[in-house]
């Protein structure tokens, strides 16, 4: 197979097309980062600077406001679904279609079209976003330049329909922990079986009432449920220990540690081990760039289901929405595709919304 090119002058479908054609499952982004690398440094409004597989790319302009304009380059494992195919209905298939290399293309062809935007513009591309939080492309630059995305508002161009979606969850998952006492199981009078005292506990989650939160008119749904229960030994065996994991999706107006506070709240009495968490971000829509932005999308705002990287941008300072081609609900699925006219609408509404 040929190697792929990008090529900045044809619109955001066909662009998204040529980036899907390069494969950069997490982890092997470097050739789509040096393809993109070489474009942008081609285009003498910008200033572009690289991080491992990350380009951040700016104009300078002096205006009053800067915006950031971000997505990730790489994608889940290929499913057999590359190079990318367009059909009869100008639908494109192929890995990374929806999540996320339709909006990277758009970031793509905002950056070469609109040389003299209404605010300073900053493009961010990012690896290893698939992938464990540590590897994070965008973790690695707040962490090694935190001046690079320095900005007034950000939109981060995951699929969202073509909808504004603000802030996201934070999310937390941990272990409620039961004891017992092993016992051979012809004799398990001699035993305390540690599954069975996991019962109450997925009695308390079967009870749970989770709060619905309005925040800058956005009502964000929390959740509290089992994903996971580990115990057991083998057939003849009574159980000495017990684990349910639960995962809490909660709403930002929680910190992490308010949210791990109430966990143990509602299981009291047990033992909770916290396993990871990652913090919620506020929409921000009563911030003036980002009420600009979604005036200018034209669409109802919509509370973000799930977690994303605004979470970073809120955990800087910066305001910032999910606003993207795609239905984030092919993400990662071998069907993944998108709407050529999905991408092309996003295309024609950023650059709008910065040459108006």
């Amino acid at each position: 197979m040929d190697q792929p090119t990008l090529d900045l002058s044809v619109d955001a479908a066909a662009l998204t097309a040529q980036l899907v054609d390069f494969r950069s499952e997490s982890g092997d982004e470097k050739a789509l980062a040096d393809a993109i690398e070489s474009e942008l440094r081609m285009l003498p409004h910008l200033t572009v600077d690289r991080d491992g597989n990350a380009i951040v790319a700016r104009t300078d302009l002096g205006r009053t406001e800067r915006v950031l304009l971000a997505g990730h380059i790489d994608t889940v494992p290929i499913a057999h679904n590359v190079p990318s195919r367009l059909d009869a209905h100008g639908v494109l298939w192929g890995c990374g279609t929806s999540d996320m290399k339709s909006g990277v293309a758009v970031q793509l062809r905002v950056a070469a079209t609109v040389p003299e935007p209404n605010r300073d513009l900053t493009f961010v591309f990012y690896d290893n976003e698939e992938v464990a939080a540590e590897l994070n492309g965008l973790k690695r630059l707040a962490e090694n330049h935190p001046d690079w995305l320095t900005a007034d508002f950000a939109v981060l161009l995951e699929p969202t329909d073509t909808k504004v979606e603000g802030g996201c969850q934070g999310t937390l998952r941990a272990r409620v922990e039961t004891t017992g006492r092993r016992a051979h199981s012809a004799r398990s009078w001699l035993g305390e079986n540690a599954i069975h005292k996991a019962a109450p506990v997925l009695a308390r989650l079967a009870a749970y009432e989770p709060r619905n939160v309005d925040i800058d008119g956005l009502t964000y749904r929390e959740g509290l449920n089992a994903v996971m229960v580990d115990g057991g030994h083998a057939g003849n065996v009574i159980p000495d220990s017990c684990a349910v994991t639960v995962n809490f999706r909660f709403a930002p107006d929680r910190s992490e540690e308010e949210a791990l506070a109430h966990v143990q709240e509602v299981f009291e009495g047990y033992t909770v081990v916290l396993t990871d968490s990652a913090p919620g971000a506020l929409p921000g829509l009563s911030d003036p760039a980002a009420a600009a932005f979604v005036e200018a999308i034209g669409t109802e705002p919509a509370p973000k289901y799930g977690w994303t990287d605004v979470a970073r941008f809120s955990g800087l300072g910066v305001p910032a929405v999910n606003y993207g081609p795609g239905d984030p609900k092919l993400a990662h699925t071998r069907e993944e595709h998108v709407a050529t006219a999905a991408v092309l609408e996003a295309e024609n509404k950023l650059r709008a919304w910065l040459t108006s």
